[in-house]
C-alpha cells in the first residue's frame, strides 16, 4: 500500500480539544476514489496539539482534492474545534494543507460534526519523492546474540545516500534467533551497493550478532541481501560495534570488497596540543564515506592524543576507491578538550607505506582557539582546505515568545545538489551570545566543509536534554559567499516534545534563494618577525588591490593569541575577486599596550581558473587543409603571491607609520626615476649593503637599471611614489580645525592610496586659518590622480573647518594637482557634511580664482558637481520600544566602481535629534563616481547612554542618475538584542527600486 502522513491541528482556543473519535476520508484528484471513513486511533485532540499517523492506503489518491474530516459526536467533551488537516504522500512528495479554522460542535456556530475540507493551494510543497520499502534483520541464533541497543542503519547507492536511520528497540526487538520486519521509506537512490549498520552502546551487554538485512521495495518486488555474520560487540571479533555489509542480490552487478583502512593520527608538538575528548574520522572517497567512527581502539598506543603522538587506527570499510578527503573532529568533552591535530595518514592495510596518502591540518580544534572549529575537514598535501572548503554561515534565529528558549544541543544537516553535509552540533557561534538559542536573539555558526552544492533543504532539531528542553525556532538564514547565494527557511514552530506535533526535529524547504555579491576564498599567511617586542595586541587589517578593483577592508583576528614573536598566524578569508593582485595595504589601528609590530612578511594564496590547453589536437575534414585546433579546458590553479616587508609598523620605530604598502616578490618596484629598486642580496657582490640587509631578504629583481617612468607604467611595472601634499586651510572667521583629518588619493585605473591620517605636518599646530599644511604620502604609483576624498573625525574643541583646497605634487612625474574645494567640513556649516571628494582642475583656474573670487567659485561649484553624484540618504528608525539611538551612526555606499568611505550621518536636514523612535532623518552624501549603488554598509560605534537601535530601511535618492532604492533591515544594531551586531550590510530591495528620467 501507499503511506499517507496526516497531521491534524487542533486549534488554540478555548475547549477546544475532544474525546470524541475522529475520523477521515481522502479523496483522489477526480473525485472518484476515496480512502474510505479511516477513525485515527491512539490522537489526544487537546488544546494547541498537533497529531500525527500514518494512513497506508491500496490506492495513489495524491495530490488529493478534498479531505472530510469528522467525530461520532461520543463523550463528555465532544466538541471540536478543528485549525486544519496536512497530508504529505511521500511517493509523490506532495504536501497538502486543507484549513479548516472552524468548530465541528453541535452546540457552536452552525452545528456540524463533519466537514469538507478544500485545499490552501499556494501553501502546497513539494519534498522529496520516497518509495515504501520492507526492511528485514536477521539476529543470529547463537547464544547471547541479542540486543538490547538502539539500532541505527544508513544505505549507500549510485545517486546517493539515505539519512541515519534509527530503528526503536522495542522490548522484544533484535532477540536472539529472530526476524524484525520495519517499514521504511527511501528516496531514489539508484543501486544499492552497501549498508552501514551499528548501535551505540558501549558496555559488555549491549553485544549483538547480527546475520543479514534484507531490502525489499514494496511496489516493485526490488531485493537487494547484506550478509554480516559478526559480532557488532566491544569484546569480540575486532571489538567494533559498526559493520559495513556490501549489497548483493540479482541487481548487483559487482559485489564490493570490505577493506580495512590503516589511519595514522598525529598530534602536534605544541604545548598543551593533547586532548582528552572522543575523537572520530570519517573517510570521504570516490565512493562514498565510512561514516563517522569514534576512534576508540587504538594499534599502538594506550594513552590516545597526547603531544607528538602518532596513533594508528583501524577503519573497516566497503572500499571507497580512493580516499580524497577526511573529516575528523572531537565531541569537546573532557577538562582539556583543545586538540592541535599536526596531520592523518591513511592507507589500505597491506599496501606499501609509498602509498599512503597524507592529511595535513596544522591547527587548532579547539573552541578557544583559531577559528573556534573543533571539526575539520582535510584534503590531501598540496591541497589548500581553506581554500578548496566552502564556508556556509548559518544565522539561527530563536521566536519572540514566552518559553522559546532552549538548553539543549541543536544540530543541522543541509542536503545539496551534489552530496550532504553531515548531522552538524552547534557548538561553537560566531558571534558568541553566551548563552545559545535564547528568546528573540540569532545565533551565527560557520560549517566548513566541501562544496554540497545548491541546497534544496535542511533538517534542524534537538537532542531534547536539558531542564528547558523546548525551542521554538523562527527561522534559518545560509549565506553562501562563495555561491553567491542566500537561503531563507522560515520556521515558526515549537520543536519540543510537549508542544504541537511533539517533534523534536523538522526538514525545512527554502522559501527563497537570493542572489548576493560573489566572494572568494583568501588563504593569508601573516610572519611576525624574530626581534625584541616584535608583537603586537591591536587590530589588523589588510586590504587587497588587483588589476579589477580591491576588497573592503578584511580585519585579521580570530580567538587564538595573533602575531606572536616569530610567529606565522594563517587566515582564511571571503572577499571579492580583484584579478591578478599588484599591491595589498596591511597595518593597524595603533590601540592597546605594546601596539607596535614588526611584520616580516605576508604570504597571499587563492584558486584561479586558466584554461588548459589539451595535448590531444583535433584533425578536421580530411578533404581541408592540415587546420589544428586546440581543445581547451579550464582547470584550478593555486596562485601564490609572497609580500616582504621586514619593517616595523610602530609610533615610535622607522618611519612612524602603521600602514604599508607592498608589492608582491619577484615584481619590480623601481624606487628611483632611472634606476631599480635596491635588489639586496647578501654576499651578492653587487649588494647596496642597506641597513635592512638580511638574509631573509636575499632576492634579486631582474629588471634592465635604467627604464623611464611613463615607459615602467606602460608595461606594467608597479612603481614606488612618493607624494608631496599641501593643505591650505581658508582665510574665514573659524576656518580652523582641531579634529583629526584622514586622505585617501585616487589614480586612475590604479588603485587608491587608502586612507591616511594626516599627522606629521611642517607646522606644530595643524590646520589654522590661512595655513598651508605640508605632508608626506608614499605609495605605490597611481599614474594620474583623478579624485581625493578628505575628512575628518569632529573630535577636539572646535571641529568645524574650511578647506581652501589641496595640492598634490607627483615627485617622479613633477607634476601639480590642484583640487579646490572652498567649502565647509561642518555639521553647522553649509550642508552638514565632514567628507569631501574633490577632482583635479587645471592650474589657471586656480590662480584666476584668486583675481576673481566670486565669479570663479560658482563655475567651480558647477565643475564639481558635475563630476560628483549627491545622494539624498533618508533613514527610517523604527517605532518600537528603545528604538532610538544616541550612538554616532556611519555609513558606507558601495558602487559598481568603488564605495564612499565611511561617511558619517551627524547633520539631520529635518530633526535636531536624530535617530528617535519612528523618526526618519534626511542626510547628503556627495561622491565621486562610484558606479551603480550595489550595496550599503550602515552600523553605529556604540557610544553614549541608551546605544542600541532599530533600523527599519534606508532610502538612498540620487536624482542626476534617475535612481531611488531602498535598502529594508527591519532588525536591531545592538550588542544585547538580535545577533548582536552593530552594524549590517544591506541590499537593495529589488521591488521597491524605482527609476525616473533626471
Amino acid at each position: 500500500g501507499i503511506v499517507y502522513n496526516v497531521a491534524v491541528v487542533t486549534g488554540d482556543i478555548r475547549g477546544a480539544g475532544t474525546n470524541s473519535k475522529i475520523h477521515v476520508i481522502l479523496h483522489g484528484s477526480k473525485g472518484l476514489k476515496n480512502s474510505g471513513k479511516i477513525f485515527l486511533e491512539g490522537g489526544e485532540f487537546e488544546r494547541a496539539r498537533t497529531d500525527l499517523f500514518n494512513v497506508e492506503i491500496a490506492a495513489l489518491l495524491s495530490p488529493l482534492s478534498r479531505v472530510t474530516i469528522g467525530h461520532d459526536n461520543c463523550g463528555v467533551s465532544s466538541g471540536w474545534f478543528c485549525e486544519k488537516v496536512v497530508v504529505y504522500c511521500p511517493f509523490t512528495g506532495i504536501e497538502q494543507t486543507f484549513p479548516c479554522g472552524k468548530w465541528l460542535d453541535e452546540d457552536e456556530g452552525d452545528g456540524l460534526i463533519e466537514r469538507e475540507l478544500y485545499e490552501m493551494v499556494s501553501l502546497r510543497q513539494r519534498r522529496l519523492k520516497k518509495s515504501p520499502w520492507s526492511l528485514w534483520i536477521w539476529t543470529s541464533d547463537i547464544k547471547n546474540a541479542g540486543t538490547d541497543a538502539t539500532i541505527f542503519f544508513q544505505i549507500y547507492g549510485d545517486k546517493g545516500k539515505s539519512d541515519e536511520m534509527k530503528l526503536d528497540n522495542n522490548s522484544d526487538n533484535f532477540e536472539t534467533g529472530q526476524t524484525d520486519k520495519f517499514m521504511i521509506e527511501l528516496p531514489d537512490l539508484g543501486t544499492f551497493y552497501k549498508l552501514r549498520i551499528w548501535h551505540e552502546k558501549r558496555n559488555p551487554f549491549a553485544g549483538w550478532h547480527l546475520n543479514k538485512v534484507t531490502l525489499l521495495k514494496t511496489l516493485t518486488k526490488e531485493k537487494y541481501s547484506f550478509n554480516c555474520g559478526r559480532w557488532l560487540d566491544i569484546n569480540e571479533d575486532d571489538n567494533e560495534i559498526v559493520r559495513e555489509l556490501p549489497a548483493e542480490g540479482s541487481l548487483v552487478t559487482e559485489v564490493m570488497p570490505v577493506i580495512k583502512y590503516r589511519v595514522t593520527v598525529c598530534t602536534g608538538m605544541v604545548s598543551g596540543s593533547g586532548t582528552d575528548a572522543n575523537v572520530f574520522v570519517c573517510l570521504i572517497g570516490d565512493q562514498g564515506d565510512t561514516g563517522e567512527r569514534v576512534l576508540y581502539n587504538c594499534i599502538n598506543t594506550v594513552n590516545k592524543f597526547e603531544k607528538g603522538n602518532a596513533d594508528e587506527f583501524f577503519v573497516e570499510a566497503v572500499t571507497l576507491k580512493q580516499v580524497r578527503r577526511v573529516r575528523i573532529g572531537h565531541d569537546g568533552k573532557g577538562g582539556s578538550s583543545g586538540w592541535y591535530l599536526a596531520k592523518v595518514i591513511v592507507r589500505e592495510e597491506g599496501q606499501p607505506e609509498s602509498e599512503a596518502v597524507e592529511f595535513p591540518c596544522y591547527r587548532w580544534l579547539d573552541k578557544n582557539e583559531d577559528d573556534g572549529q573543533i571539526v575539520r575537514e582535510l584534503v590531501p598535501a598540496g591541497e589548500s582546505p581553506m581554500l578548496k572548503n566552502v564556508s556556509y554561515h548559518i544565522s539561527v534565529k530563536t521566536g519572540d515568545i514566552p518559553g522559546a528558549s532552549s538548553d539543549s544541543k541543536v544540530f543541522i544537516k543541509l542536503y545539496g545538489e551534489k552530496v550532504d553535509s553531515s548531522k552538524e552540533p552547534l557548538l561553537v557561534s560566531d558571534n558568541d551570545l553566551g548563552n545559545y538559542f535564547e528568546r528573540g536573539r540569532v545565533d551565527e555558526f560557520t560549517l566548513d566543509t566541501m562544496d554540497i552544492g545548491k541546497i534544496n533543504r535542511i533538517l534542524i532539531g534537538h537532542d531534547n536534554v536539558g531542564l528547558r528542553s523546548g525551542w521554538f525556532l523562527a527561522s534559518v538564514q545560509i549565506t553562501v559567499p562563495v555561491q553567491g547565494r542566500q537561503y531563507m527557511f522560515p520556521c515558526n514552530r515549537w520543536l519540543d516534545k510537549d508542544e504541537a506535533d511533539g517533534r523534536v526535529e523538522v526538514e525545512v524547504y527554502p522559501s527563497e534563494i537570493v542572489p548576493i555579491e560573489k566572494l572568494i576564498n583568501y588563504e593569508v599567511s601573516v610572519v611576525t618577525g624574530d626581534v625584541r617586542a616584535a608583537g603586537t595586541n591591536a587590530k589588523v587589517f589588510m586590504q587587497i588591490y588587483g588589476e579589477t578593483g580591491k576588497t573592503e577592508l578584511i580585519i585579521l583576528e580570530n580567538r587564538s593569541n595573533n602575531f606572536e614573536r616569530g610567529a606565522t598566524d594563517i587566515f582564511k578569508r571571503e572577499a571579492a575577486d580583484v584579478g591578478k593582485i599588484y599591491k595589498i595595504r596591511i597595518g593597524h589601528d595603533g590601540k592597546g599596550i605594546g601596539d607596535g609590530w614588526f611584520l616580516e612578511s605576508v604570504t597571499l594564496k587563492r584558486l584561479a581558473k586558466k584554461m588548459k590547453e589539451s595535448d590531444k589536437k583535433k584533425k578536421k575534414k580530411k578533404k581541408s587543409d592540415e587546420d589544428e585546433e586546440e581543445e581547451t579546458k579550464v582547470e584550478e590553479v593555486m596562485d601564490v603571491y609572497t609580500f616582504v616587508a621586514h619593517r616595523w609598523l610602530a609610533k615610535d620605530e622607522g618611519d612612524k607609520e602603521l600602514v604599508v604598502e607592498l608589492v608582491p616578490d619577484g615584481e619590480s618596484a623601481l624606487e628611483g626615476k632611472y634606476q631599480r629598486e635596491r635588489a639586496c642580496v647578501c654576499g651578492y657582490s653587487g649588494c647596496m649593503k642597506d641597513d635592512n640587509c638580511t638574509v631573509v631578504l636575499c632576492r634579486i629583481i631582474h629588471d634592465p637599471p635604467a627604464i623611464p617612468l611613463p615607459q615602467a607604467r606602460s608595461v606594467g611595472y608597479t612603481v614606488k611614489n612618493t607624494y608631496e601634499v599641501r593643505v591650505l586651510t581658508g582665510n574665514v572667521w573659524g576656518a580652523g580645525t582641531d579634529a583629526n583629518v584622514f586622505l585617501s588619493i585616487y589614480g586612475v585605473g590604479r588603485g587608491d592610496t587608502g586612507e591616511r591620517q594626516l599627522k606629521r605636518s611642517n607646522n606644530l599646530n595643524k590646520f589654522e586659518k590661512g595655513q598651508v599644511d605640508m605632508f608626506t604620502v608614499k605609495a605605490i604609483d597611481l599614474a594620474e590622480l583623478k579624485k581625493l576624498r578628505i575628512r575628518h573625525d569632529n573630535s577636539g574643541a572646535s571641529p568645524s573647518w574650511f578647506l581652501e583646497r589641496v595640492e598634490i605634487v607627483d615627485l617622479k612625474e613633477s607634476t601639480t594637482y590642484y583640487f579646490p574645494c572652498q567649502r565647509w567640513l561642518a555639521v553647522e556649516e553649509d550642508d552638514g557634511q565632514i567628507v569631501r571628494e574633490l577632482v583635479p582642475v587645471d592650474e589657471a583656474f586656480v590662480k584666476k580664482d584668486s583675481e576673481n573670487d566670486g565669479q570663479s567659485l560658482a563655475t567651480l561649484g558647477l565643475e564639481q558637481k558635475a563630476k560628483s553624484t549627491t545622494y539624498t540618504v533618508k533613514v527610517k528608525t523604527g517605532d518600537k520600544k528603545n528604538a532610538g539611538t544616541d550612538a554616532n551612526v556611519f555609513i558606507t555606499l558601495y558602487g559598481s566602481k568603488d564605495d564612499t568611505g565611511i561617511v558619517s550621518l551627524k547633520a539631520s536636514k529635518i530633526n535636531k535629534n536624530k535617530f528617535e523612535r519612528g523618526k526618519v532623518d534626511e542626510f547628503t552624501v556627495e561622491s565621486v563616481d562610484i558606479g551603480d549603488l550595489k550595496k550599503i554598509k550602515i552600523g553605529h560605534d556604540n557610544k553614549g547612554n541608551s546605544t542600541g537601535w532599530f533600523l527599519e530601511w534606508v532610502e538612498i535618492d540620487a536624482p542626476s542618475l534617475g535612481q531611488c532604492l531602498k535598502f529594508p533591515c527591519g532588525r536591531w544594531l545592538d550588542k544585547s538584542e538580535d545577533d548582536g551586531a552593530i552594524e549590517r550590510i544591506i541590499f537593495p530591495a529589488e521591488l521597491q527600486t524605482t527609476e525616473y528620467i533626471p
